[in-house]
């Protein structure tokens, strides 16, 4: 496994290097800088320039690539535009929120999907079968900005059971009653949506196990069909599921951008769009770059939980 380990990361970094040029020359070319972002009525066209100057925007896009890449090799993001703060503190203060809202989310989506996917498996074309694939192609179908919004405007607005958004009440930010209470609808709309795509694989995986021999070799010797399925289809149907957690780490740190845009949640995903909007290159670009990495990290972390969970595949 170390030597596995070991070649899929070297085999990885030409993968970042060649993201890291294609997200720079993506973020350049947006329209507008920075500098543009800032224009006061105040401030001169001379003095724009200087900015530009003082900042390196005036560069080649080159050499401020070469700039970029020597500056985060010796492990610094550098500085928001926008804010002048250091970028991995800003990155760092939003990070325990995206997990926060990403790791109960995607406990929810669990909790609901694998038992519905097993129920809606073993009750093929059955009445159930029918009334939950309907529910899981809505809860696919339906964007989450939509959802997002539809329950603010039922849950906040009209019946007041629930904030419209942000993290906490001013004044009570400790509370953790105060914290659940505005955690719960960014939850539930992650959390159903996820569901959804959760439950699609894991119906598709079981009904595809419960036909093996093995589990008609199970039944014919007299096993209880509670043990044939959770204890003998169970755990192969899940692969899909433990792939899916693999390749969903990257979002645990990067969030989702539309429902924490949506409901003004602290996070990573709202730090990247408002850094979108104000040109701020290098949070922009180290969001980018943390992402890829752990997009590769999750990909690896779940051929690893494959293999855990199905002991004939080899890591190689």
């Amino acid at each position: 496994m170390f030597v596995f380990v070991i070649k899929r990361i070297v085999g990885a970094l030409p993968l970042l290097f060649l993201i890291s040029i294609i997200a720079f020359l993506l973020v350049n070319l947006m329209p507008g800088n920075p500098v543009d972002m800032m224009i006061d009525t105040t401030i001169s066209g001379a003095e724009l320039e200087k900015k530009k100057e003082q900042m390196g925007l005036n560069d080649p896009l080159p050499v401020q690539y070469a700039h970029w890449l020597k500056e985060i090799l010796s492990g610094n993001l550098g500085y928001s535009y926008s804010k002048n703060e250091p970028v991995k503190e800003m990155i760092a203060d939003r990070v325990p929120a995206t997990m926060l809202l990403m790791g109960l989310s995607l406990l929810l989506s669990l909790l609901i999907a694998i038992p519905i996917g097993v129920l809606s498996a073993t009750k093929q074309y059955s009445t159930w079968d029918y009334l939950l694939t309907f529910f899981t192609l809505a809860g696919v179908s339906i964007p989450t900005f939509f959802l997002g919004l539809s329950v603010i405007y039922v849950f906040a607005v009209k019946l007041g059971m629930f904030p419209t958004g942000t993290m906490s009440t001013p004044g009570v930010e400790g509370s953790l009653l105060d914290r659940i209470w505005h955690l719960a609808l960014p939850m539930v709309v992650l959390g159903l949506h996820g569901a959804a795509v959760y439950t699609r694989y894991m119906r598709s995986s079981m009904l595809e196990i419960i036909k093996q021999d093995y589990i008609r070799t199970a039944r014919a010797k007299g096993t209880k069909e509670r043990k044939v399925i959770f204890v003998h289809a169970l755990r192969n149907g899940l692969i899909p599921i433990v792939t899916l957690m693999g390749l969903s780490i990257p979002t645990l740190f990067s969030g989702a951008v539309i429902t924490e845009q949506v409901f003004s949640w602290p996070g990573v995903g709202k730090l990247m769009v408002d850094s979108v909007f104000s040109r701020d290159y290098p949070v922009l670009m180290s969001l980018i770059l943390i992402t890829s990495l752990l997009v590769v990290i999750g990909n690896l972390i779940a051929d690893i939980l494959y293999s855990v969970v199905d002991p004939k595949v080899k890591l190689r």
